[in-house]
């Protein structure tokens, strides 16, 4: 008797002790995400490192972030655009720009000359603007401060631009519309269809035939993403650009049908047990006053399993939201504002898939895609407490 309490003690504790230790690494986990995501806003749009200086007879001793990058995508050219009436033509300055300039053998094997001689350069040429490594810029010459940026220009931003130079573009509006696209179209298509299959499969459909149906449906759920993006590439994406006539098939659409086939196993699934948990006396009392089969599963069992069938489309939301290679393969991945379900779109996991590699650590692209993460992680986590309030409410009632 005492090994056995020894024994349940010893169980117990060690169960206590992953449950605690698997919660302690998740927080952990979350705390890291949102420490690296939050740094973006510590940071300004600006190249790190560099810095951007005018000439001390330019009178402007600020320009607005717009003003600059139209100035380097050669949208204004002349100093006069932006108040200086005296200033002539821009002539923005790049490290692009050096050997175009500089002779290099007259540089120096590290550089070494290049700060005296952009210094000479500089005072030769007023109409300057300059964006430099900051070692290499003297600090005679006035350095324009830009603001950091802000979470309203993040999430209200329309270009997203990361490696852009000088001056980086971390605007995810349209990368938000684009993963609401998806989900939606995949909803639209998912929640009808899924509901249907488990209302047949629950109350239709005989024993024998929902016992060999159901083992691929669970089969369905457990296959790789990227079998599904295999399958959609080669698949959906020919058939949607032949049907529609377009010249790239990869679309908000192909990812919302794609989506949708992928949720369909967490919806029917969830969706049979709600049914199902419906009490038969219930119906039993439907039929026996006189209602048909289809009568009580539209009057008395989708009424009771409503909630149920609700939480299933919750949990579907937050399968697709989180998807990553099949919508990385056959949405085009343009960070464009969609206006339709045939224009090629970009989403949350898609861009952190595919650009975090290339993102310098520590960086701020990294910084901006740790902060897109964040967003993620935040809209999903209201997702499943939505999911998880809705059963608790069924369960109460």
């Amino acid at each position: 008797m005492a090994r056995t309490r020894i024994g349940e003690k010893l169980i117990e504790g060690f169960i206590y002790l992953s449950g605690t230790t698997t919660t302690i690494v998740v927080l952990l986990i979350v705390l890291f995400l949102f420490k690296e995501g939050l740094g973006l806003f510590a940071s300004t749009p600006l190249e790190e490192g560099y810095v951007l200086a005018i000439h001390p007879q330019n009178p402007l001793k600020t320009l607005d972030e717009a003003s600059i990058k139209k100035i380097f995508n050669k949208e204004i050219s002349e100093w006069a655009a932006l108040g200086w009436k005296d200033g002539g033509k821009i002539k923005p300055f790049l490290p692009s720009n050096i050997e175009k300039t500089f002779e290099a053998k007259t540089l120096g094997q590290d550089f070494e000359n290049l700060k005296p001689m952009m210094t000479a350069y500089f005072e030769a040429n007023p109409a300057l603007l300059v964006a430099m490594p900051g070692r290499y810029v003297d600090d005679k010459f006035p350095k324009l401060k830009l603001s950091n940026i802000s979470l309203g220009d993040f999430l209200g931003g329309k270009d997203w631009f990361p490696t852009s130079q000088p001056i980086h573009s971390f605007g995810i509006l349209s990368i938000i519309l684009g993963t609401i696209w998806i989900s939606v179209g995949a909803l639209l298509l998912a929640i009808p269809m899924g509901v249907i299959a488990a209302i047949y499969l629950a109350e239709i459909a005989r024993p024998t035939l929902r016992a060999l149906v159901m083992p691929f449906i669970e089969l369905l759920a457990g296959i790789p993403s990227v079998i599904y993006g295999f399958f959609g590439l080669v698949v959906i994406v020919p058939i949607i650009q032949q049907t529609f006539n377009l010249a790239v098939g990869e679309t908000a659409l192909a990812g919302s049908i794609l989506l949708g086939i992928i949720a369909l196993p967490t919806i029917i699934t969830i969706g049979i047990d709600a049914i199902q948990s419906v009490p038969r006396e219930l119906k039993e009392a439907s039929l026996a006053l006189g209602a048909n089969h289809w009568q009580t599963i539209y009057k008395v069992v989708l009424p009771y399993a409503i909630s149920g069938i609700v939480s299933a489309a919750i949990l579907g939301v937050g399968r697709t939201v989180g998807e990553t290679m099949a919508v990385l393969m056959v949405t085009g991945n343009a960070a464009q504002i969609p206006n339709s379900f045939l224009m090629p779109v970009r989403a949350i996991t898609a861009t952190v898939a595919a650009e975090l590699g290339e993102a310098p650590q520590g960086g701020i692209h990294y910084k901006a895609l740790f902060m897109l993460a964040c967003i993620l992680f935040v809209f999903t986590f209201f997702m499943n407490l939505l999911a998880e309030w809705v059963v608790s409410k069924r369960e109460r009632k």
